[in-house]
């Protein structure tokens, strides 16, 4: 769990995915397209991916499947594709990346 805090404060948006995910290539283009310059964490690639899942699996409070995208702004964990297009579509992602220092717009 310590790991993922960790890695979560790296930037003012990390996003945790997985390279072959098709709703993290969504995401990822989502910010991407707000010019939002990310860190991205592809746990699939990584020597401790596993791990990192299992964390992000209890801070999501889901099953290991469906634990990415995960996506934390100014170090908070705010959550997955759902919760990330519900805000944007309600207008409130914006100012949040802008709080967070993401964006200057």
């Amino acid at each position: 769990m310590e790991t993922v805090k960790d890695l979560a404060s790296e930037s003012a948006v990390v996003i945790f995915s997985k390279s072959s995910c098709c709703m993290c290539h969504t995401i990822k283009r989502l910010f991407s397209d707000l010019g939002v310059k990310t860190v991205v964490h592809e746990i699939d690639e990584e020597m401790d991916g596993r791990e990192i899942e299992r964390a992000l699996s209890r801070l999501l409070g889901r099953n290991s499947n469906s634990s990415v995208p995960a996506v934390f702004i100014g170090g908070r964990l705010i959550g997955s594709t759902d919760k990330i297009m519900a805000l944007h579509l309600g207008g409130s992602l914006l100012p949040l990346l802008r709080d967070a220092g993401a964006i200057w717009l």
